[in-house]
């Protein structure tokens, strides 16, 4: 299958408009994992996604303590070099395995450097495609620190680009001054939509390429997702203690999902895929990360790739969330 793909930025690395989100597959062991999974649906999940045309895994190092990592490797075992995808992963994000799951944002060059070495062994490859300092660091380290050490471990050949996530235009234009960033990766989604106030368009207009993550909001816009799996979310799942899962927040969730389910009607598609869609039809997004745990999920939300959605369906979504009183930020995508 081909998918449609993007510029990410002024990288020259051209990426399909959907790529592999490794977070969940993690599994449970750490602050913010999803419980339990199944190793091997994961492999099966991300070897059915390159095979059906997606051309770059995104992970990180906390995600499972490192489990993530070693599932995305022993998935791409098989794959020629030609048909390898890209893998792209983070740092800064470090944990202590001797004590509670509770990482700490670390930006120390030091620590960054110990990071790569067990993100390249873990992965089992020679170079990282995209480094991206996972969260802005809280130990005292200057973001300019943390993103110089990116472009000394470029230089060495470590890592091919550099990369910032969860960050604001302030860091972006701190980060400038240390050779800048080459791509984002902010969270984004009908329901999550503060970054498309001035981080979107600032990254436009500096070319900087975007990724964005849970554009179906962590599965409540699946069109999947009901009270009851709420409900029944186990105790070592992030999603449990998430305001968006519960109370008026998810039933206003959910009703927005049913209004995306109309467009999908219109399209003869899913509600995952009109979810991810959207997220790409704002000016400077290049792609979105979307997770699967199995291959069936893989299924749900690949179309999204090639959605375009008309004026009416974003009318329809716009007059939904303004009516619904979701989220904050645009309804709509300017360009």
């Amino acid at each position: 299958m081909t998918l449609p793909t993007a510029l990410l930025g002024a990288t020259g690395l051209n990426i399909t408009r959907v790529g592999f989100g490794a977070w969940a597959i993690g599994g449970a062991e750490h602050a913010f994992g999803w419980g339990a999974q199944d190793d091997d649906e994961s492999v099966a999940a991300i070897r059915h996604a390159v095979e059906h045309g997606v051309n770059w895994i995104d992970t990180a190092a906390v995600y499972g303590r490192g489990h993530s990592e070693q599932i995305v490797a022993r998935a791409l075992t098989d794959f020629s070099d030609g048909d390898r995808p890209y893998v792209f992963t983070k740092c800064g994000v470090v944990w202590d395995p001797d004590t509670a799951p509770l990482p700490t944002r670390v930006g120390a060059p030091e620590s960054i450097r110990r990071e790569v070495d067990g993100s390249l062994r873990r992965l089992t490859v020679d170079r990282i495609d995209l480094y991206q300092l996972h969260w802005p660091p809280n130990d005292g380290t200057p973001i300019e620190d943390s993103v110089a050490t990116l472009h000394e471990l470029r230089a060495e050949g470590k890592i091919r680009l550099v990369g910032v996530s969860n960050v604001n235009v302030e860091l972006l234009e701190r980060a400038a001054y240390a050779g800048g960033v080459d791509v984002l990766q902010p969270p984004f989604s009908a329901i999550r939509r503060t970054v498309a106030t001035d981080v979107l368009p600032y990254c436009a207009k500096h070319n900087i390429g975007v990724i964005v993550y849970s554009p179906m909001q962590s599965g409540l816009l699946t069109g999947a997702w009901t009270a009851q799996r709420s409900a029944d979310l186990p105790a070592d799942d992030w999603r449990r203690g998430s305001a968006d899962f519960t109370g008026e927040a998810l039933h206003s969730n959910l009703a927005l999902a049913d209004i995306l389910r109309t467009v999908a009607k219109r399209h003869d598609t899913t509600v995952a895929a009109v979810a991810v869609a959207w997220t790409l039809a704002f000016d400077g997004v290049s792609a979105a990360i979307v997770g699967a745990r199995r291959p069936a999920q893989v299924d749900g939300w690949i179309a999204g790739a090639g959605l375009a959605l008309t004026a009416d369906d974003l009318d329809d979504i716009e007059l939904g969330i303004d009516r619904l009183g979701v989220g904050a930020g645009p309804s709509r995508p300017t360009g």
